[in-house]
């Protein structure tokens, strides 16, 4: 019986699928003791290559927690810590700060897809390790630096070579069990917003109570951390997926992306992280416009961080499961339209409270956002292409956040800090009402499983 979430033999580019695993599996999945088929078609937890899903899913949520604490831990601080580098003024604070976040986003775009295609080749687990531990490096070095420009030269640095988020992801798309994909993306989902939560929170307190190079050095070792727990605790035997005689010697990566349902997700992907990232930099200065105090606004920013980062942790799980029984298509779709409209009325605050309450309630639909375009996209790609096609939507997701930190703080520095809330918002709907647009072909292939 296919798998009710996954698309039929001729829906991604008009010809059967052959190299897509046996579709008439009629044993279930035993779920008491991990056996079952992956995501890509593998057998799990069975014969001398056993291997616990369930063991590398915690080890995976640890390891992200740790790093995503340490990649924000500076969000609130950045903007400050640029003042004591020599920038004098609120503008250019807004705009250094989000050149610098722009900059690795940039490199992004371009390195991600080429290591998409290496993680095919040889593994999900070594390109993780990558991203871990160079962003150990970038990030320890950030403790010396001197002039804005060479936060810039490191951040450029680690656009090259981090991405622990997409690497994460596409470890678990490929060796979950199929009816337990969105609960396992979203379990990583809920890491990366729980390390969004107290990573800002942590680095705004340590920011005002040991200073900003100290909390840098807090950072790195966090990513030490993440690096080890993954060496040690999670496994990967990787075969790459042999194609069946009779099947197709070629299929182009981007015939596949360019399938409207593919495409309306990266579209998705890429508007995310874009209006995320656009605000990132400037909601410090914007609490402290609002606050009329500068003396805590890291604090402050962590705390409106930390709220959304909280929300979104808890609901991410919920969704998740939610979009197992009832469709991700469905989840996504209400998220989207929620978060745009939350982000309108950010526009409106007036002080620093009623901007955290919204960013908490805007963390409720972010949580399902996420994981809900993941397990479809997993869902919608030939197993041998899955590397791939996380590198090309973790490009078009840094080419959001490229843009969006330029764009934002553009906005921010020539028309006001509110503009940009709007813009987002906008953003996020207008991308909302492009993907029922693009998905009334795919629905079917997101009905829940039955019963």
């Amino acid at each position: 019986m296919r798998d009710a979430d996954g698309p039929s033999s001729t829906e991604l580019d008009g010809h059967p699928d052959r190299t897509q695993p046996a579709a008439h599996q009629s044993t279930p999945p035993n779920r008491e003791n991990g056996r079952g088929r992956d995501a890509s078609g593998s057998k799990t937890g069975t014969g001398p290559t056993r291997i616990s899903w369930r063991r590398n899913l915690y080890a995976l949520w640890i390891a992200q927690l740790l790093a995503i604490m340490g990649f924000s831990l500076r969000v609130p601080f950045l903007p400050f810590f640029l003042g004591d580098l020599g920038v004098d003024t609120v503008e250019g604070q807004a705009l250094w700060s989000g050149i610098v976040n722009a900059a690795g986003a940039g490199v992004m775009a371009f390195s991600a897809p080429v290591w998409g295609i290496v993680a095919d080749r040889y593994g999900r687990k070594p390109m993780l390790l990558r991203s871990q531990f160079s962003a150990f490096f970038t990030i320890g070095l950030m403790v010396f630096a001197t002039a804005p420009w060479q936060l810039l030269g490191l951040r450029l640095v680690e656009g090259a070579l981090a991405g622990t988020v997409t690497a994460a992801a596409a470890l678990v798309a490929v060796s979950m069990p199929r009816d337990r994909l969105g609960f396992g993306l979203g379990m990583i989902q809920t890491a990366v917003f729980s390390g969004s939560a107290i990573g800002p929170l942590l680095g705004g307190v340590l920011a005002d109570q040991i200073g900003y190079r100290a909390s840098f050095g807090v950072s790195a070792v966090m990513l030490l951390s993440s690096g080890m727990i993954t060496l040690f605790f999670v496994q990967e035997r990787f075969t790459p997926v042999r194609r069946d005689a009779g099947a197709p010697k070629h299929i182009s990566m981007w015939k596949v992306a360019a399938a409207p349902a593919l495409l309306g997700l990266i579209g998705v992907m890429f508007a995310v992280r874009f209006s995320s990232a656009a605000v990132q930099p400037i909601t410090p200065l914007f609490i402290g416009e609002l606050a009329h105090d500068m003396g805590n606004a890291a604090t402050q920013a962590g705390l409106a961080m930390g709220v959304l980062g909280l929300t979104s942790a808890i609901s991410s799980v919920f969704l998740g499961r939610l979009g197992d029984k009832r469709g991700h298509r469905k989840i996504l779709l209400i998220c989207l339209i929620g978060s745009g409209l939350v982000y309108l009325p950010m526009a409106a605050s007036q002080h620093p409270w009623q901007l955290i309450v919204l960013e908490a309630v805007f963390g409720v639909f972010a949580g399902g956002t996420i994981p809900a375009a993941n397990a479809l996209i997993a869902k919608l790609t030939p197993p041998e292409r899955q590397g791939a096609m996380y590198g090309v939507v973790a490009a078009a997701s840094s080419v959001g956040g490229f843009l969006g930190p330029l764009i934002g703080a553009g906005l921010a520095a020539g028309v006001g800090f509110r503009v940009t809330f709007v813009l987002t918002g906008v953003v996020l709907l207008v991308v909302a009402g492009a993907l029922v647009l693009t998905s009334r072909r795919a629905a079917t292939q997101d009905a829940p499983a039955p019963a």
